[in-house]
């Protein structure tokens, strides 16, 4: 799985808040959150929820992941 970039706080905090309000559906809301920015255009806004959904992902697996030193 390629890691997901992280451009600044507010990525980890958005994915954060999405999990806390939605649980085991949050990347079901960042894909929809992606979805409705795409339906109106803003490309931008579609890669930030598109990333939020691949970090969610991410978050929550139990297990390291990648190379461990």
């Amino acid at each position: 799985m390629q890691l997901p970039y992280l451009a600044n706080r507010k990525s980890y905090d958005d994915a954060a808040e999405l999990m806390r309000r939605f649980g085991a559906n949050a990347g079901y809301e960042a894909a929809a959150r992606a979805d409705q920015s795409l339906d109106v255009g803003n490309h931008i806004t579609f890669c930030h929820w598109r990333q939020i959904e691949r970090l969610i992902v991410l978050l929550t697996y139990n297990q390291p992941l990648g190379t461990i030193h």
